[in-house]
């Protein structure tokens, strides 16, 4: 990891190491699972002693934003997990409507953040935006579905981090981490539908060029017109698969219907 805490510049206590590392993960520049660096290192960049550092990551894992692996060091919580619990996660992933649900908000939310990501983003914002687009333009090339969508998703977390909105950002984040633990089931699918991964190839340029170009009307509409072509494509994706699935019993039932027809031939 590199050099992101700064030194204590005062009294170099454990509660200013605290503040430092809460703004860090509040802000999201520390991500849940991201691992701190070693006691040591850890002391030299903050400037303290190590028994104020220790006393500090204690603090903060007696408060469950930080987490100590025996043998693996210290990592930052999965404190967005918490957003939608389990059981949530587990009603949203069985009933149907919450999918266009997600949609419907998604839409509007990463509407404004395209919106404020187009006002607010900095040069290293963009410089960042434009490493992911080339990593998706490779994807694409390749052809691999997953990192595609894998690259698709950390697209829209950098839209976000862009926004430069802490609720926001975390906001975009939690409905984030429904697509990472797979609960829309059909959302891969979507990137077989023929012409489908050109099209979103083609939506997330236009998001990016309007985030690049500081126009936040075309961004906001650039995220919307692509939440909702997800939400068609899903739609359809769902439709197909269904096709699919009794297309393979129908065939399954007539070869079986075949079988037994030329068993009680050869037994006449």
């Amino acid at each position: 990891m590199n050099d992101i805490f700064s030194r204590i510049d005062h009294s170099r206590t454990a509660d200013e190491v605290i503040v430092q590392i809460e703004s860090l993960i509040l802000e999201g520049v520390l991500r849940a699972g991201d691992r701190l660096p070693g006691e040591r290192e850890l002391a030299r960049q903050f400037e303290v002693s190590r028994p104020i550092l220790r006393d500090a990551l204690k603090a903060l894992e007696a408060r469950g934003l930080l987490v100590t692996r025996h043998g693996g060091g210290t990592h930052v919580a999965d404190v967005i997990g918490q957003v939608f619990s389990k059981p949530v996660m587990e009603l949203i992933s069985t009933h149907s409507k919450a999918t266009s649900d997600y949609l419907e908000y998604r839409r509007e939310i990463e509407g404004v953040a395209a919106e404020y990501a187009a006002r607010r983003a900095t040069a290293d914002d963009l410089a960042l935006l434009d490493r992911i687009m080339e990593r998706m333009d490779e994807a694409h090339r390749t052809g691999d579905f997953d990192d595609e969508a894998e690259i698709d998703v950390e697209f829209h977390h950098a839209v976000g981090e862009c926004a430069h909105n802490i609720i926001l950002l975390h906001t975009l984040r939690s409905c984030y981490r429904l697509l990472s633990e797979g609960i829309f089931r059909h959302r891969l699918l979507v990137f077989a539908l023929p012409g489908a991964r050109e099209d979103l190839l083609a939506q997330h340029h236009a998001i990016h060029a309007a985030v690049k170009a500081g126009d936040p009307v075309a961004a906001r509409k650039a995220a919307m017109d692509h939440i909702t072509y997800v939400e068609r494509s899903m739609v359809q994706a769902e439709r197909t698969d269904d096709w699919q699935r009794v297309s393979r019993l129908r065939l399954r039932q007539r070869a079986g219907e075949t079988e037994i027809s030329r068993k009680t031939d050869r037994n006449q």
